[in-house]
């Protein structure tokens, strides 16, 4: 019997469950559910297309904030700070039910962005460190592929039956609270497996070779961070504007609903192919996905960009973190937290970097192929750079 179910009372399983909810929390419903909400925000006049780009760059710019002040934080704080996680993403979600004016707006998604970076770390280091638990991960990370899903289909739902923006995002603080009450009490009482039996036991530590090093895998995630945002960010309003027949908040859904079952395929290809032939798949694939729209608009090339862009973008946190726990020792930061950041600095960078170019040629076209690149230039580091 697992020490962990002998001294908890309660199978392990528990454990990556409630860092799965506190990711769809923290993370599909605070940070992503906003991509399903802008269009319908848009439509509503609630804001302009430029107010929700400086909101967006404010939840990125709250995400870079949150994963520099967990860069010091002690494993021992991880749960406690999971929780505050949970309350914040709530908070932040109800409030954006009151039309909020720009510069509330702007705010709270800033907040949102800072909470989420918060229960990635937290939630990731509770697990994977204080938890010794890595053969969890698939189930945690999965966790925002589910809010994803799940956040894009109450909108999709809520927009079909014509509600308005600020009952759906009551309705999203709704859900986001019952998935935080069943998370809450799992993270007050947990007793850690030994080191000695998880490395014993794990399958991380038997079969995944050779290790990639913390700055290698800092440069890899940052260069990630860039490449997945502007689908991430753009695509339900791109959908809305060069393919109006389609519902964008279901293709969305779609985005998400990929994410789930990718986190056990790539924590699977990890174990048998090790981290650099992984991760350096995963990103191309990433990249196919992203490129998709540049050369056609019809349906099944949004679709495919969903599936393809969702099914990789959590992988690449499947396979970075554990990695990543691998090799924190040999630095004198938290790995974790500082890996968060450059991806956060990729999602400030993308943005920008996007915001430019379609002002130039009014086509999200080369946005997409700059964010394809970074992707490749990511792959590339993979196979190329030694542990760093």
């Amino acid at each position: 019997m697992d020490s962990t179910f002998a001294r908890a009372g309660r199978p392990p399983i528990l454990e990556s469950l409630a860092g799965a909810a506190i990711l769809a929390v923290g993370m599909g419903f605070g940070r992503f559910a906003f991509t399903g909400m802008y269009p319908l925000m848009v439509k509503e006049a609630v804001m302009s297309v430029s107010t929700g780009s400086l909101a967006a760059s404010a939840n990125y710019a709250g995400y870079l904030v949150g994963a520099l002040a967990m860069s010091g934080v002690n494993e021992r704080h991880a749960a406690r700070l999971s929780r505050g996680a949970l309350v914040g993403t709530v908070a932040s979600l109800a409030v954006l039910a009151i039309h909020p004016t720009v510069t509330l707006l702007i705010g709270t998604r800033f907040l949102a962005g800072l909470v989420s970076a918060v229960s990635l770390v937290a939630a990731s280091v509770w697990l994977l460190q204080t938890m010794n638990h890595q053969h969890g991960a698939p189930i945690l990370y999965a966790g925002v592929g589910v809010g994803i899903a799940a956040s894009g289909q109450l909108i999709a739902i809520g927009e079909a039956a014509h509600v308005g923006s600020p009952a759906l995002w009551l309705l999203l603080a709704a859900a986001a609270f019952v998935l935080s009450a069943l998370a809450w009490p799992i993270t007050l009482h947990t007793a850690p497996l030994p080191d000695e039996q998880t490395q014993r036991t794990s399958p991380s530590h038997r079969s995944v070779r050779p290790n990639i090093g913390p700055w290698t895998l800092v440069v890899i995630y940052g260069f990630a961070g860039l490449g997945y945002i502007v689908t991430a960010t753009y695509l339900p309003l791109l959908i809305k504007t060069t393919a109006s027949h389609l519902s964008a908040p279901y293709v969305w859904a779609c985005f998400g609903l990929a994410a789930v079952p990718s986190c056990f395929l790539w924590h699977e290809l990890h174990q048998r192919c090790g981290s650099r032939l992984s991760l350096a798949v995963n990103l191309l694939v990433q990249a196919i996905g992203v490129v998709l729209p540049v050369f056609s608009h019809a349906p099944s090339a949004f679709l495919g960009s969903a599936v393809l862009v969702g099914g990789t973008f959590v992988g690449t946190v499947t396979i970075i973190m554990p990695a990543a726990k691998r090799v924190a020792h040999v630095v004198h930061f938290n790995l974790m937290a500082a890996l968060t950041a450059a991806y956060g600095v990729g999602q400030i960078v993308g943005p920008l970097l996007s915001d430019r170019l379609v002002e130039r040629t009014h086509s999200f076209d080369q946005p997409l192929a700059a964010a394809g690149a970074a992707l490749v230039a990511a792959a590339l580091v993979c196979v190329v750079r030694r542990s760093a």
